[in-house]
């Protein structure tokens, strides 16, 4: 589940002017048209002669994409990060490019699949913000709607409209960073949580600023959101995923866990991270002496794949499968989801998130937006919890979708790998990037 904090961002370059595609010359035939119309037409031309202006085009923002080169260019990226697994979807109009490392589960050598399934995190609010469009949608709430009218006892919850929960606007504090959090979920793995305890935790912490005042990703947020929907809908979370979401676009493998649900369908892949579940929740760096033994392989990953994601429930509970995930982005950009003013509405709802640095990353209902170059802009959205780390997007300007998917939530040097790995991928796919790599 990303946290606000410096290391779990996914901007990686300032936001530059957008190319335009543009066609030279004049159709054909439009010249002489515009002489019919004006006076007698010229001699006539031998046909020898007679050749149409060629249109002349901008190249093509994407680079072709050769699949071996592909494929050792992750392979080295996920090296240097010391990733048990990875998965990298990618496809553009040129075609489906997969490119496959590791094992999903150490001490075996059973490759990861772009059909294992995984817990997807943060990822899981593009799916709350759009059943809470489809609600609004519907007129059973309106986004102007303070949450007290939903849920009860919630600090400045009369003055906290449900849109500025989805753009993280509340000023809520962030219950995943509370050390005691971290510290239950390590000593009780399987512990079942409910959205009225994560939100306990929040709720003893004052909120951080006044309602709209500012932007600051905080999971409470989509906790929230969850019961607003259920209120709203009239049934339990996972049904309405199910039923509005999963089922119409055909995704099979994704679903909400139940709460006391800690296991994964076949296939799947475990999840790894070093330390205790503070380094992914609250952001813990890692020692100087943690890195060296973890770099060194002194120090092994925890295997975190049965940990209890009840905690994260709407902020970050689902499991879904790269296949599924690359149908989801791309069919909720693309207005496969929503209705076509909702759709607009959704489109247009990203904000900077720096006021300083409005051409920056912005965020907006469950979505955030880059641009990563002249030719490169997302919408995407990243998940991260013990044991799982992962980015989707999608580019409708060049019909580019990309999911990536590790094993592994903090690499030994303090990143988070699925976000690591993203620059190496979005330099193999655009035209005119050079990202840093790390």
């Amino acid at each position: 589940m990303r946290t606000s904090r410096s290391r779990r961002r996914t901007a990686l370059l300032a936001p530059c002017a957008a190319l335009l595609i543009v066609w030279g010359g004049s159709p054909p035939g439009a010249a002489a048209l515009a002489v019919a119309r004006t006076g007698p037409s010229p001699a006539p031309v031998p046909a020898a002669t007679m050749t149409a202006p060629a249109p002349t085009r901008i190249p093509s923002p994407l680079k072709p994409i050769e699949r071996a080169a592909f494929q050792a260019t992750v392979d080295r990226a996920a090296k240097k990060l010391t990733v048990p697994g990875a998965v990298v979807l990618l496809r553009t109009p040129q075609g489906t490019y997969r490119a496959i490392v590791g094992t999903s589960e150490l001490g075996k050598s059973t490759p990861p699949d772009t059909g294992d399934h995984f817990r997807i995190a943060s990822n899981t609010k593009t799916m709350t913000a759009a059943l809470i469009m489809l609600l609004a949608q519907d007129g059973k709430l309106r986004l102007t709607d303070p949450v007290s009218a939903y849920v009860p006892g919630v600090p400045n919850g009369e003055h906290i409209t449900l849109a500025e929960l989805l753009k993280m606007r509340s000023g809520l504090y962030n219950y995943t960073g509370a050390p005691e959090l971290a510290a239950t979920l390590d000593a009780d793995p399987g512990k079942v949580w409910t959205p009225q305890q994560v939100l306990a935790i929040a709720f003893r912490h004052p909120p951080n600023f006044a309602p709209g005042a500012s932007y600051e990703y905080s999971n409470t947020n989509y906790a929230l959101l969850g019961l607003v929907a259920e209120k709203a809908g009239g049934r339990p979370l996972a049904r309405q995923f199910r039923e509005r979401l999963f089922t119409p676009l055909g995704l099979k493998g994704t679903f909400l866990p139940a709460a006391d649900d800690r296991s994964l369908p076949e296939p799947s892949a475990h999840g790894y991270m070093y330390g205790g579940s503070a380094y992914a929740l609250a952001d813990d760096p890692y020692s100087a002496s943690m890195r060296e033994a973890a770099q060194t392989g002194k120090l092994r990953p925890v295997d975190y794949t049965r940990q209890n994601p009840s905690y994260a429930t709407a902020a970050g509970g689902a499991v879904s499968t790269a296949d599924d995930l690359a149908t989801w982005i791309r069919s909720l950009v693309t207005g496969k989801v929503l209705g076509p003013a909702s759709q607009q509405h959704w489109l247009h709802g990203p904000q900077a998130e720096d006021p300083a640095a409005p051409d920056g990353q912005k965020y907006g209902y469950g979505i955030a937006y880059q641009r990563f170059g002249p030719n490169a802009a997302m919408y995407y959205h990243g998940g991260e919890l013990p044991g799982f780390n992962s980015f989707i997007g999608h580019d409708p300007v060049n019909d580019v979708t990309l999911v990536i998917w590790t094993n592994l939530t903090v690499a030994p040097d303090g990143r988070t790998t699925a976000q690591a790995l993203l620059p190496t991928v979005l330099n193999q796919i655009y035209t005119g990037l050079d990202l840093p790599t790390g």
